[in-house]
């Protein structure tokens, strides 16, 4: 089969490459031309285990080329972002923008699937997009299955992991929603070809919806653990102690708390359900609410600590968005890095195994710069702990008794509960 994958980031460029290495023919669509470029040069332009691999032999075989113009194929994955505009409401821009995109070059008998995750209703959306760009072709209407359509349109929204995306693209299942039965039947075809889990049939609302709820549930559990982080500190009590007693009763599993949430997905995702059912949606709004103030928390603890000392040094451990990624998308760990180097005096290393150089927003700062583990060790007065990287599990806890220690990874908790020995 023919592919066209719209959009070669997180999403796009690796299931452009599974896609080529099972066979089929891919183009790859971006209007990036500096990752057309790489991508035809078969270099990933950003890290992910296999991933370089994959896509060299996929350049290799011609199975997979990337290009700034649309062109035609059998089907078509859309795989661009869906980011949050000003007062938290999904921006569309760039899925309309690749619909209008595409839509000259659509034919009888082509397959459209939406990967973004996206709000109810954005399936449809692209229907009406495309019977505006192309009224000599029939589009499908939700649940409409009398409708005679000329192109197939569907939801399967993608679940893949970053640091384990090539493996779960084929273990994991797939929702494929289509705005009519015959449209979700037609992209489960697709699906089937590279897919080892189970691929689900059902409506484009459900699929939209499913998304949206996984990542909420995360978030909504993830916002408990965190504000019992910030009651703990309150009263004075250990939140690693706390969680490891409570997760001893057979029914309560108390997610890991930190220093927010970050990412492209649970810190954007279910603002779109509340941006959708404003009223309804309130214990969803309140947690990312309480996400969203974690690092704000986290600053305040480190600021009380630099008041001790005339002028700090405080080294920040991690700033990307989670443990061993490149990503830094919405990270709270940088929001806090870049919080803490505003601080009075402050002079602030950060340790960032997974990068090879500082995000922007840092690098051009006097006070910031790139440091590595024992030069952030010796040299601090404060440390922060804002990432649970594998390289940092790995330290010595005993080698940072000397320092100021903020840790919202649990990484150097040392306060266990002892089971009481039987005779």
């Amino acid at each position: 089969m023919k592919i066209c994958t719209v959009g070669l980031g997180y999403i796009g460029l690796p299931t452009a490459a599974m896609l080529a290495s099972r066979g089929h023919e891919v183009v790859g669509l971006d209007v990036n031309e500096s990752v057309v470029d790489a991508v035809n040069a078969g270099q990933a332009h950003f890290q992910e285990p296999d991933l370089q691999m994959l896509l060299s032999a996929s350049v290799e075989t011609g199975r997979l080329r990337a290009t700034t113009n649309a062109e035609s194929a059998e089907f078509f994955l859309i795989a661009v972002p869906t980011p949050l505009v000003e007062g938290n409401g999904p921006d569309m821009s760039f899925v309309e923008a690749a619909a209008r995109t595409i839509a000259p070059v659509l034919e009888k008998g082509n397959v459209v699937i939406l990967e973004s995750t996206s709000p109810v209703g954005s399936t449809e959306r692209l229907a009406d997009i495309f019977a505006e760009e192309r009224p000599d072709l029939v589009f499908p209407r939700y649940r409409d299955e009398d409708r005679d359509a000329d192109v197939a349109l569907c939801h399967c929204p993608e679940r893949i992991l970053p640091g384990q995306m090539l493996r779960e693209l084929v273990s994991n299942d797939r929702i494929i929603g289509g705005l009519t039965t015959a449209c979700a039947n037609k992209a489960a075809r697709l699906y089937q070809s590279f897919v080892m889990g189970t691929c689900y049939v059902t409506d484009s609302r459900v699929a939209e919806l499913c998304k949206l709820s996984e990542n909420a549930y995360r978030d909504v559990n993830i916002a408990f653990a965190n504000e019992l982080s910030v009651i703990c500190d309150t009263l004075g009590t250990d939140i690693w102690q706390v969680r490891e007693l409570a997760n001893q009763h057979p029914r309560v599993n108390i997610l890991m708390p930190g220093a927010g949430v970050g990412g492209h997905c649970i810190a954007v995702d279910p603002w779109f359900i509340v941006s959708s059912a404003p009223d309804e949606a309130r214990l969803i709004r309140t947690a990312r609410e309480v996400n969203d103030d974690k690092p704000r928390r986290v600053v305040q603890s480190i600021a009380a600590l630099a008041d001790r000392f005339k002028s700090p040094t405080i080294a920040c451990y991690g700033i990307t968005y989670k443990p061993d990624v490149d990503d830094v998308r919405e990270s709270p760990a940088l929001e806090i890095v870049e919080a803490v180097a505003e601080l009075d005096g402050a002079q602030v290393l950060v340790v960032e195994p997974n990068l090879d150089a500082l995000p922007a927003s840092l690098a051009g700062r006097e006070n910031v710069r790139h440091a590595t583990s024992d030069e952030a060790r010796e040299a601090a007065d404060i440390v922060t702990f804002l990432v649970g990287h594998r390289q940092f599990k790995r330290l010595e806890a005993d080698s940072y008794l000397s320092k100021a220690v903020v840790d919202t990874t649990g990484m150097f908790s040392t306060r266990k509960a002892k089971a009481v020995e039987r005779d």
